[in-house]
């Protein structure tokens, strides 16, 4: 059973930065994609950034392409999601996931992934 533990939230004022982290554990890291997702208040999950097993694919929403970048370190079996440029449109409850395949389709799709982390609120004020 794989366990997703996600860190960095936290309150920042528009423009500002901040770094998410997913640490996982009971699994082969490196055999999965890793997902990025977020629940705002009254609105559905949505597919943030993805990566592949390697890094040498990424996958992100229109709405945070440019500004947010998706990493992994394969040997500390963390996933990162650096994020620039906020806005109040990006608070919410930012969730790590991760899916059991080395595929490159469908991984923006929220039910394909297996596990999911607990999830770190991110509240960027105006």
């Amino acid at each position: 059973q794989v366990q997703l533990v996600e860190s960095g939230g936290g309150l920042v004022q528009a423009g500002g930065s901040l770094r998410l982290s997913c640490a996982a554990s009971g699994g082969t890291f490196e055999s999965y994609v890793m997902g990025w997702f977020r629940q705002a208040p009254g609105k559905e999950r949505e597919f943030v950034a993805a990566i592949t097993w390697s890094g040498s694919t990424t996958y992100y929403a229109d709405s945070v392409k440019g500004r947010f970048t998706i990493s992994r370190d394969n040997a500390k079996n963390t996933v990162y999601l650096q994020m620039n440029s906020l806005n109040p449109e990006d608070t919410a409850v930012y969730y790590c996931a991760a899916r059991r395949t080395r595929s490159t389709i469908g991984n923006m799709r929220d039910r394909n992934y297996d596990y999911w982390g607990q999830g770190t609120q991110v509240t960027v004020s105006s």
